[in-house]
This record gives C-alpha cells, sequence and structure tokens, in this order.
C-alpha cells in the first residue's frame, strides 16, 4: 500500500448538518476557502468596467442632450418674446397715431357731423334780472 502525501483514510461518517455562526462552525472541522474568481476578491473584471464606461458614457450624453434641448427651448422663446414685443410696438404707435389723427378739431367736427349732430348757432344771452 502506497502512502502519498495528503493521504486521509476514509471513514464511515454520518452527514451533519454545519451550522455556522458568523463564518465559524459550531461543530466538525472548519471549511477550507474556496476560490471563486475575481469578483469575490473585490477585483474589478474587464466587462464589469466596460459597463460602467457604458453607463457613464449615456449619462453624460443624456445630459449634453437635456442641455442642448433647453439651450433650443430658451433661443425659441426669446424669438416669440422678440415678435411679440415688435407687435405691440407696432400697434402702440396705430394707437397713438390715432390718438394724434381723432383728437385734432376738424377731425371732432367731422366725426360730429356724421354722427347726426348739427352746428351750434350764435349763442343767446339771455339778461340777467
Amino acid at each position: 500500500m502506497a502512502v502519498y502525501q495528503g493521504a486521509r483514510r476514509r471513514t464511515f461518517e454520518l452527514p451533519r448538518p454545519g451550522f455556522e455562526l458568523d463564518g465559524v462552525p459550531l461543530f466538525g472541522r472548519p471549511r477550507r476557502a474556496t476560490s471563486t474568481g475575481l469578483v469575490r476578491a473585490g477585483r474589478p473584471t474587464r466587462v464589469g468596467g466596460v459597463l460602467a464606461g457604458i453607463i457613464v458614457l449615456f449619462t453624460l450624453a443624456f445630459l449634453s442632450l437635456s442641455q442642448s434641448v433647453r439651450v433650443a427651448a430658451t433661443s425659441y422663446d426669446i424669438v416669440r418674446l422678440t415678435s411679440e414685443n415688435q407687435r405691440l410696438d407696432a400697434r402702440r404707435q396705430e394707437l397713438a397715431s390715432d390718438l394724434n389723427r381723432l383728437g385734432a378739431e376738424p377731425a371732432i367736427r367731422k366725426l360730429g357731423l356724421d354722427s347726426g349732430l348739427g352746428q351750434l348757432d350764435s349763442p343767446l344771452i339771455i339778461p340777467a334780472r
């Protein structure tokens, strides 16, 4: 029979439930640490780095797009308000010219005659008693 380094004698044991408290078994042999790869060790993998880069890239692209939309909306509002200001200024000038034209004496006389009013006779003076 050959004896190898690390060989153990096989025994027949019934399986016992392995209760652990904070990683320390309550009875039985301590468990061997299993290697589960780079992720468990806390080292990032190449796939994780690529995914993180893609997420950051899309976030920056979304922020840039939202800023561009905001600038375009502001430019649209500025153009709209400028045209509204010009329209109101033209209306103000039109009303001022109408007031100047209609406030003169000949215009008032013409409007009165067109409305059916007649020219007044000479004033009648009544003597005081």
